[in-house]
């Protein structure tokens, strides 16, 4: 994704049913389970770089000492950061006690995060806040175990200031801007509640129904009480992914299934998906449920998941990746006039790879075809230079772009900030025929244009090829996202700014402010929640028509190189994807009715020019 955007975090969880002696023999050490959430975590590190976390409960600790620990970090690179420091006490440890790790028993007590139950968390910062104190897990602490709450997981909710009311919290200027933190203190409320009714035997179920139908977003998220309880939840819709793994040894729970087949070496159909509206709940006693909480609606998973996010290695996103990419092999084709001979292929580095796999099977595949047509049609007038020449044509490609380490735009200027843009990818020269060849090159989704304008197409255009085709593996983002990712602001989106565009040209732009006053009475009438206005906006238009207009507005100026943009169709997306239906982004049909809010409000926002979230 040429454009960064700050979008799905990732979750990782572990109970540990056995004693610590156990993993010892059988794996060689004690630090089995640590060792295990650092690699769920490493492996899923493209889900959060803005920071991490981790929790850990130990289970049997004698009254007086402490059960719940937590370690959290905002460092470059806070995985790292947060294992050194695990890694650091185990030296220290080593230095008074050489042989310390051939006994379990000490380990845990000396030991902060040798705990049965573990809790990791990555972060990408939609609130845009980087700061160590937003980074999961969070955490109650009480006297009572039962009463301690870790809390970590990949969400966006869209009504935390109802919640807020109902428990009659005034919330901080940090609570009000921390969608966990709402979440925390609504279970913590019910954890409570259920403890004071049954301080024995405390319902994680029970807990969980009455919390979970209260959140208005998409969650995949993980617990840890005080007491040895634990639970894995996940939305009625299956917006965000959550995958799990369960032998006699260990109960794993994570964002990415590819993750833990990796980690655990196992095979995929031993990695099950919860399924929306369950929860997998975990015992003092290592015993485990599965539970339906809230009556699962429409699956709407999100389809960026496949598209971008989740990592490609899990076989299954490689092959709808593939698809994504094949499916576009039509209008591409179409849209060079079948003219190979004279095209270059190439993506831009490195998530779209994938899809550019796919492009090319299906460039391919028509390439071989008219081979054979070709010489067939011969007959048996053919020599072997002549059958040389036509069997040895291929899809042309090349490694076009190159993208450099992360540049700095610490130049405040706007005319030095765009310099430094430019130069985040480098481009090989001498790979284009200066006025001959077209060049065709797929990302994986164009969200703000941004990159594309400042740096990729004035990259391109370098090389001057005779034509520049920029390919969307995504269909184009018009809607902002409420779920987990960090697309708020209409005016972010370049759809949204060519269809703004083509109402000026057409002298239709009153419609602007036409829907704003409809997005007002909602409002006032608190029916904001009911309809997504932004879709009129839209609707005068063709895909065609707003193509056309993107691909004018990411074109610099002082480029003549004709510049298109081609666009995956909702219906390709949903035929490569066909388990990840969630297209509010693209289509405007959000899953619940905070979407429709979230919108509406950011669309009052744009027109007021306020540059905040919808949210």
């Amino acid at each position: 994704m040429s454009d960064e955007i700050k979008h799905e975090c990732g979750v990782a969880f572990i109970r540990l049913r056995k004693p610590f002696s156990y993993y010892q023999q059988k794996y060689g050490s004690v630090l089995y389970g640590l060792n295990k959430l650092y690699l769920l975590m490493e492996k899923q590190h493209n889900r959060g770089q803005d920071g991490a976390g981790i929790a850990a409960v130990k289970l049997n600790v004698e009254p007086g000492y402490p059960f719940l620990q937590r370690l959290r970090s905002s460092a470059p690179q806070p995985i790292a950061d947060i294992f050194a420091k695990v890694g650091k006490e185990v030296a220290e440890l080593e230095k008074s006690q050489p042989d310390i790790k051939n006994h379990p028993g000490l380990m845990k007590g000396h030991l902060r995060f040798l705990g049965e139950l573990l809790l990791g968390h990555l972060r990408y910062g939609t609130q845009g806040k980087n700061n160590v104190e937003y980074c999961h897990p969070f955490f109650k602490r009480n006297t009572i175990p039962a009463r301690n709450l870790a809390l970590a997981g990949n969400f966006n909710l869209v009504n935390v200031d109802e919640l807020f009311r109902m428990l009659n919290i005034n919330p901080g200027d940090f609570e009000k801007t921390s969608d966990l933190a709402a979440m925390m203190e609504v279970i913590h409320h019910f954890l409570v509640k259920a403890d004071e009714a049954s301080p024995d035997k405390l319902d994680i179920a029970k807990v969980l129904k009455k919390a979970v139908p209260l959140f208005d977003g998409g969650f995949n998220f993980c617990g840890l009480v005080g007491n040895g309880s634990s639970f894995v939840m996940r939305d009625a819709h299956g917006i965000r992914p959550s995958y799990y793994y369960i032998s006699d040894e260990v109960i794993v729970a994570a964002s990415e299934r590819s993750t833990i087949r990796t980690v655990f070496n196992v095979g995929e159909n031993e990695v099950l998906e919860l399924m929306p509206g369950n929860a997998l709940i975990t015992e003092p006693d290592g015993s485990y449920k599965i539970e339906q909480i809230v009556e699962p609606k429409e699956r709407r998973a999100c389809s960026f998941e496949r598209i971008y996010f989740s990592r490609g290695s899990d076989e299954k996103i490689y092959r709808e990746r593939i698809s994504l990419g094949h499916h576009l092999s039509e209008p591409i084709l179409k849209a060079i006039d079948h003219d190979l001979k004279n095209t270059i292929f190439s993506f831009i580095p490195n998530t779209a790879e994938t899809a550019f796999y796919g492009l090319l099977k299906g460039a391919q595949e028509y390439l071989d075809k008219t081979k054979i047509e070709k010489i067939l049609s011969w007959g048996k007038d053919y020599d072997e230079s002549k059958l040389t020449e036509v069997i040895t044509r291929n899809v042309r490609i090349e490694k076009i772009a190159i993208k450099d380490v992360k540049m700095r735009t610490f130049i405040t200027e706007d005319i030095n900030r765009n310099e430094m843009v430019q130069h985040v990818y480098d481009i090989t020269y001498g790979t284009v025929r200066k006025g001959v060849d077209t060049l065709v090159v797929i990302d994986d989704s164009i969200v703000r244009g941004t990159t594309l304008k400042e740096s990729i197409v004035r990259m391109l255009a370098r090389l001057e090829p005779k034509r520049i085709i920029i390919v969307s593996s995504a269909p184009q983002i018009r809607y902002p996202d409420c779920y987990g990712i960090d697309m708020s602001k209409m005016g972010d989106f370049i759809a949204f700014k060519a269809a703004t565009e083509l109402l000026k040209e057409r002298g239709n732009e009153t419609l602007l402010n036409d829907l704003l006053e409809k997005c007002k009475e909602l409002e006032r009438n608190n029916q904001l929640h009911t309809e997504n206005i932004v879709r009129q906006v839209y609707k005068p238009f063709t895909t065609i028509e707003l193509s056309k207009k993107i691909a004018q507005l990411i074109t610099p100026t002082d480029i003549n190189i004709p510049v298109d943009v081609i666009f995956q169709t909702i219906e390709s997306l949903h035929e490569a994807c066909p388990t990840n239906t969630g297209d509010w982004y693209f289509t405007g049909n959000y899953p619940t009715p905070g979407g429709n809010r979230v919108v509406n409000k950011a669309f009052m926002n744009y027109m007021s020019g306020k540059n905040v979230r919808g949210y």
